[in-house]
């Protein structure tokens, strides 16, 4: 039964949101941890178990999601190309952004009730 639970979670790292479950394997603005590392995301937005849903406000306390680094790397090439006519004004450069490849271990709920999270039960 353990088996055939979905659970995902929305976290929020690099000023981004991301939607992960065990297993998946994501792409974060570069974090300084080392290949091979775990690290606990704690900026967790939502969490949903089957037909239960935990909604935070705006984060759930105490609530985790745990990742293995794999590493960084480097995004695709982006060219910036500035242009202003009739004044021989050209400029061209190019950007490739710094990622870490996370590796979701599993999503750890918290324990207790707490104020500020609702959660909804549905009953379908």
């Amino acid at each position: 039964m353990e088996e055939d639970r979905k659970i995902y979670a929305i976290i929020e790292t690099g000023g981004k949101q991301y939607k992960v479950s065990p297993g998946q394997t994501i792409d974060v603005e570069r974090l300084d941890i080392a290949e091979g590392n775990t690290i606990e995301l704690g900026r967790v937005l939502l969490i949903a178990d089957d037909d239960k849903l935990t909604i935070g406000t705006p984060i759930i306390d105490g609530a985790k999601v745990i990742a293995t680094s794999q590493g960084e790397g480097k995004g695709k090439k982006i060219i910036v190309f500035k242009y202003k006519p009739k004044v021989r004004y050209r400029k061209k450069t190019g950007h490739r952004q710094l990622y870490t490849r996370l590796t979701i271990d599993k999503i750890l709920e918290a324990e207790g009730s707490s104020a500020q999270k609702e959660v909804i039960q549905s009953g379908t």
